[in-house]
């Protein structure tokens, strides 16, 4: 059988050889150090924890581009022999996970700007010495699914995932000759960096967005209307006045049916992951809350972490922990939605809230309709709505790119990779 992929630069022809990880990688040791004993501000040595490679560091690592702890200067490092300290080309696997999406990711260190760094907790260093590797081709072969499925067949536990470095040794990588080992690792490479802008330039649109709704709702910018006049002022007004509790309870239904709340998306369809209809006895008629378009909902547990917003799905059933308020005709639910979700409300919210035992904490309904806020009037109020939407638009633009090349991305670590 010819060891070749589906997806190959046309002026490569040679077969891929079949190595063991272990006949290219040899294993060094790492250390232990908790969370306590890194911080941000001082130190001479880095530390790549096995959380950050989970959950924010680049496939390609960078030093100079990650926020990368650093070591307690008290601790005492001086059992790591010069080899026991990262190098450009090593890999760094994270090998214990919650789920197998994670078990093994791997990162490649592909500048250290010539600072001392080391692997840390729950981490393995993998060095390759036995097998010339272009920088940056190890990376993106171990996002391979390939690669993915063997570290994945391999992973053992229960609550937590782990791995062992005599069984990582045993997965099959095809390599293939060095310049095309080098031309892949190039065009991905360039790949990732367009994901990278794109990223970053929705971060920049989202931190834009967020500077001009405190200008707006400050009243330090304001809007005239279409003929070069000024608004009215603003008006205090409780949210009682704007806004009237939606307490229907009913079994789920065609037209309601069950759905989540999500946070900072709002409702949405269950996940197969978060549903447990199948838990329920579909006799029970176990009743939910009904919720219609553009209404307002949150939960008094979860106001900090973003389950607060409006209702842009539609007709759905959700749980009865929510509160779901009805917007009045009077006013622009779009843009009591977007006000109503600044941190400076929201703070205001939470000094409502009653109970002692995180779960049971809640904001009565008859108190968030007593607080008072300043609304501007109705045309002022669709103005600042249709202007903030124009700029979300942009952002869902960027969203969309991005989820596109990342699509584009998986579909090429599938077909040029064996």
């Amino acid at each position: 059988m010819t060891i070749v992929p589906k997806l190959r630069f046309k002026e490569f022809e040679l077969e891929w050889e079949e190595k063991k990880f272990g006949s290219i990688y040899s294993f060094y040791s790492t250390n232990s150090l908790s969370r306590d004993k890194l911080n941000y501000e001082s130190g001479k040595v880095f530390n790549i924890h096995y959380g950050d490679i989970h959950t924010k560091f680049s496939t390609m690592f960078v030093l100079d581009k990650e926020l990368t702890p650093l070591i307690n200067s008290e601790v005492d490092l001086s059992k790591y022999t010069e080899e026991k300290y990262c190098q450009v080309g090593d890999l760094v696997i994270a090998d214990a996970s919650e789920d197998f999406a994670d078990i093994g990711k791997t990162i490649e260190l592909i500048s250290l700007s010539n600072e001392r760094v080391l692997a840390g907790l729950h981490t393995f260093l993998a060095r390759p010495n036995k097998f010339e590797m272009a920088l940056g081709f190890a990376g993106y072969l171990m996002q391979s699914w390939n690669v993915r499925k063997q570290v994945m067949v391999i992973a053992q536990g229960t609550k937590v995932l782990g791995i062992a470095t005599g069984r990582l040794a045993n997965v099959k990588l095809f390599i293939p000759e060095y310049e095309e080992q080098k031309k892949i690792a190039d065009f991905l490479s360039s790949v990732d960096n367009k994901l990278q802008n794109l990223k970053k330039k929705k971060e920049l649109l989202e931190q834009y967005k967020k500077g001009l709704m405190q200008k707006i709702f400050s009243q330090e910018i304001r809007f005239k209307d279409d003929n070069g006049n000024d608004y009215p002022d603003w008006e205090e007004k409780r949210l009682g006045e704007i806004m009237n509790e939606r307490n229907t309870k009913a079994p789920k239904s065609d037209r309601f049916p069950l759905m989540s709340f999500v946070a900072y998306r709002g409702v949405s369809p269950k996940g197969e992951r978060y549903n447990r209809e199948f838990l329920v006895n579909n006799e029970d008629n176990k009743k939910y809350k009904q919720t219609e378009y553009g209404d307002f909902i949150y939960s008094s547990n979860n106001l900090e972490t973003g389950s607060i917003g409006l209702n842009r799905y539609g007709d759905a059933s959700i749980s009865p922990v929510y509160s779901i308020f009805i917007v009045g005709d009077l006013y622009d639910n779009q843009f009591i939605g977007s006000y109503l979700l600044q941190k400076r409300f929201i703070n205001k919210m939470i000094k409502y809230r009653q109970g002692v035992v995180y779960g049971q904490w809640r904001i009565h309904e008859s108190n968030f309709l007593k607080i008072k806020e300043k609304f501007p009037s109705l045309p002022e109020q669709k103005k600042i709505a249709e202007f903030l939407s124009s700029v979300d638009k942009k952002i869902g633009l960027v969203d969309t790119q991005i989820t596109q090349t990342e699509s584009f991305k998986k579909g090429l670590l599938q077909q040029m990779f064996v």
